[in-house]
C-alpha cells in the first residue's frame, strides 16, 4: 500500500513539476523574436505583394491610428495562400509577446515587431488617468519637458513609483510623458540619442527621426509622439505637429 502512495505522488509530483516548467519554456521560446521568424514573415509579405498587385497582407485600421501600430500583419492572409505554414510562436496570435506589423508599406514593406509588454503597463497608467479625469478637470500634469509635453504626476493619481516600461533597445527602462489632451506616449528620446549617434544616417532637421530605430533594429518605436533633430544638433526634440506618412 504505502509502495502504491509513493508512486502516485511521485507521478503527482512529476505532472506537477512539467505543469510548473512548460510554461516557462513556452514563455521564453515565445518572447525572442528571431532573425529566421522575421526574414520568413519578410519574405512572405514580398511574396503576397507579388502575387496581388502590391497589395500588402494587413488588417484594417482607422486612419488615425499611429503609425507605427497602424498596419498590422494579418497571418490568415498568408496562411490563405500557403506563404507560411503556421504563425510565429513569438506572435501575439500565437501566445507570443509581439505584433508583427509592417513599416513603409506602400513603398518598401519590411517587417517589424510591437513588444506588447509595454501595451500592458501603458493601460495601467491609461486606467489610472481615466479615474482621475472622471474627478478633476485637466490630466494629471507634472512638469512640462517641451512646449506642450509634460511628465505625468503619479502622485495625482495614486501610484507611489513610475510604472516600468522595458524598451526594446535595451535593458534601460523608458519612462512616459503626456500632451494636452492627456494622451500617454513612451518617451524614446534616449534610445534614438544613442541611435543618432552610433548609426550611420541622413536624417536632417524636420525628418521624423523614429524611422531611425525601426530601420536598424526589429522592434518598431509604438506609442510615440514625432521626433525630429534641430539643425546642428544631434538632440531628438519632440515634434508632435511633424506629419508622418
Amino acid at each position: 500500500m504505502m509502495k502504491r502512495i509513493h508512486i502516485v505522488l511521485l507521478v503527482f509530483m512529476t505532472v506537477l513539476l512539467s505543469g510548473c516548467l512548460y510554461p516557462n519554456e513556452q514563455l521564453t521560446k515565445n518572447e525572442v523574436p528571431n532573425e529566421v521568424q522575421l526574414q520568413t514573415i519578410q519574405s512572405a509579405v514580398d511574396q503576397y505583394r507579388e502575387n496581388n498587385q502590391g497589395l500588402v497582407p494587413i488588417k484594417t485600421k482607422p486612419n488615425e491610428t499611429p503609425v507605427f501600430q497602424k498596419y498590422l500583419i494579418d497571418f490568415t492572409k498568408l496562411k490563405e495562400q500557403n506563404l507560411i505554414s503556421e504563425i510565429p510562436g513569438t506572435a501575439f496570435e500565437n501566445g507570443g509577446v509581439y505584433q508583427y506589423i509592417l513599416i513603409t508599406p506602400e513603398e518598401d514593406p519590411r517587417v517589424k515587431v510591437i513588444d506588447l509588454r509595454m501595451t500592458q503597463e501603458i493601460n495601467t497608467v491609461e486606467r489610472y488617468i481615466n479615474q482621475y479625469r472622471d474627478e478633476h478637470l485637466y490630466p494629471p500634469f507634472g512638469e512640462e519637458v517641451a512646449d506642450g509635453i509634460y511628465k505625468v504626476n503619479y502622485s495625482k493619481i495614486g501610484l507611489e513609483n513610475p510604472p516600468t516600461i522595458p524598451s526594446p533597445y535595451s535593458q534601460d527602462n523608458l519612462s512616459l510623458v503626456m500632451d494636452t489632451n492627456g494622451d500617454i506616449y513612451v518617451d524614446y528620446r534616449a534610445e534614438l540619442y544613442k541611435a543618432i549617434k552610433n548609426e550611420e544616417h541622413d536624417y536632417e532637421a524636420g525628418d521624423d527621426i523614429r524611422y531611425l530605430l525601426a530601420e536598424t533594429t526589429p522592434f518598431a518605436p509604438a506609442y510615440s509622439l514625432p521626433y525630429t533633430i534641430e539643425s546642428g544638433s544631434d538632440e531628438p526634440v519632440f515634434a508632435p505637429d511633424l506629419k508622418t506618412p
